[in-house]
């Protein structure tokens, strides 16, 4: 199968955009993490995890749309759910039952399984990683959607493990994380390209997410929500590693067109540490907002009033989960389901540059950024092992741009390397590729 994604414009700070048509084949990978040719393409498997869920729903419609030959197979809790998605997604489609907590019942399921997408989440909390091991021992690709930072940091820990069986994964390989790991990991790339020689370096990198209610997301969503007000936020100034409270150091960003300014709040992210670690940016952070605005209170409240050891316990979480689920859902209606991020770039010398993705629904957008992934990983754009996004063995250089035009299907607003004033403001352009403010 051959697909043709639209016309790839890929605008520059203070350059024209630069048009590229791109065909790409949906490709099946080897367990080396090479690619088959394209003919194989009808014989790929891919496993959801997580499949009832909204993620793990959205990622198996999104991949029924654009790879419409691959083979899926949707796990989840609820049979009914199940059989209404096999309904949305057509034959090539089939349902399981499967715990993922029972190790015999995961390897037996990989079996003929070409790639796995774990997104039964929440990953909070959870001590092991059940799916990835039983993907090492199966010699099946593997991808998460995780959020947690300590998850993702074990399933890291998996690195050799996963190198030695010639298996390739990715951990939070969603929207946020995993998209906007890409999107910061093409900034600081196009920065040191446009300073070569000049001994330029990143200096500030900043993760700014918002969405309106749940964004359409959902029971996890919120489940994950109250986990992270449990957990210290970890951020970086000057390379050192400081501690924060959860839901403070409120500041006010704006998103751009359609959103606006949106006052976001500290959360510990794992995109926070791998894209220090990995990117070499001395100072990273990353903030969270939602609207409306009672919401960001509630959510300070909880990090102040409510002691961390509730937040961490599921039961106490699911409590609180099944109480505010139904005024969530009623909300979500009247404030809809937007969706923002932006990474904002600064440069030792002062230069700026942000990248900014925009979506009307956040359930369905983190579907089509996991399909992007999946669509990579199938290609053969990741190595045998486990990788973070933002790493050149999980999507090598060459193949962002790809994946980033991929993700940004359906998008209000997708721009890339710009100046913040050109977003934040209603900048004109005069010709020739000139904006003024």
């Amino acid at each position: 199968m051959i697909i043709s994604p639209s016309i790839l414009c890929w605008p520059m700070a203070g350059r024209m955009a630069l048009s590229l048509p791109i065909t790409i084949p949906c490709l099946r990978v080897r367990c080396n993490g090479t690619a088959l040719p394209a003919s194989h393409s009808s014989n790929a498997r891919v496993l959801i995890l997580g499949a009832t869920g909204r993620v793990g729903g959205s990622t198996a419609r999104a991949l029924s749309n654009c790879c419409p030959n691959l083979q899926l197979v949707v796990a989840g809790r609820s049979r009914e759910k199940g059989e209404q998605l096999l309904r949305d997604i057509g034959k090539q489609a089939e349902f399981v039952d499967v715990d993922i907590d029972d190790a015999t019942a995961l390897r037996a399921i990989l079996d003929g399984v070409d790639l796995v997408v774990h997104a039964a989440g929440p990953f909070q909390c959870r001590e092991q990683c059940n799916v990835l091991e039983a993907a090492i021992v199966s010699k099946t690709a593997y991808i998460d959607v995780c959020d947690g930072r300590e998850y993702s940091q074990r399933a890291k820990g998996l690195n050799e493990k996963a190198k030695a069986a010639g298996i390739p994964a990715i951990t939070t390989a969603g929207i946020f994380p995993g998209i906007s790991n890409v999107m910061a990991a093409e900034l600081v790339h196009l920065a040191k390209d446009e300073s070569s020689g000049s001994g330029l370096k990143p200096e500030h990198l900043r993760f700014y997410y918002f969405t309106a209610g749940s964004g359409g997301a959902g029971p996890t969503i919120l489940a994950t929500s109250f986990l992270l007000l449990g957990e210290e936020v970890i951020a970086y100034r000057k390379g050192e590693k400081v501690v924060r409270q959860p839901y403070s150091g409120p500041v006010t960003v704006d998103f751009g067109k359609a959103v606006g300014k949106r006052t976001v709040y500290l959360l510990n992210l794992p995109e926070v540490a791998s894209a220090h670690e990995i990117l070499g940016v001395p100072n990273v952070s990353a903030r969270f907002g939602t609207a409306p605005a009672i919401w960001n209170w509630a959510m300070v409240a909880v990090a102040k009033f409510v002691p961390q050891e509730l937040l961490g316990n599921r039961a106490t979480i699911d409590t609180l989960v099944r109480l505010s689920d139904p005024l969530v859902r009623a909300l979500d209606g009247a404030v809809g389901e937007l969706m923002s991020m932006r990474v904002d770039l600064e440069c030792v010398n002062g230069r700026k540059s942000i990248g900014l993705f925009t979506h009307s629904n956040l359930s369905i957008c983190v579907g089509v950024a996991t399909a992007a992934f999946v669509r990579a990983v199938l290609e053969g754009s990741t190595e045998p092992g486990v990788w973070f996004p933002e790493e050149p063995g999980g999507i090598a250089v060459q193949a962002r741009p790809l994946l980033l035009e991929r993700a940004s299907v359906g998008t209000l607003n997708f721009v890339m390397n710009r100046a913040p004033w050109m977003v934040e403001g209603d900048p004109k352009e005069i010709g020739f590729g000139i904006y003024i403010p």
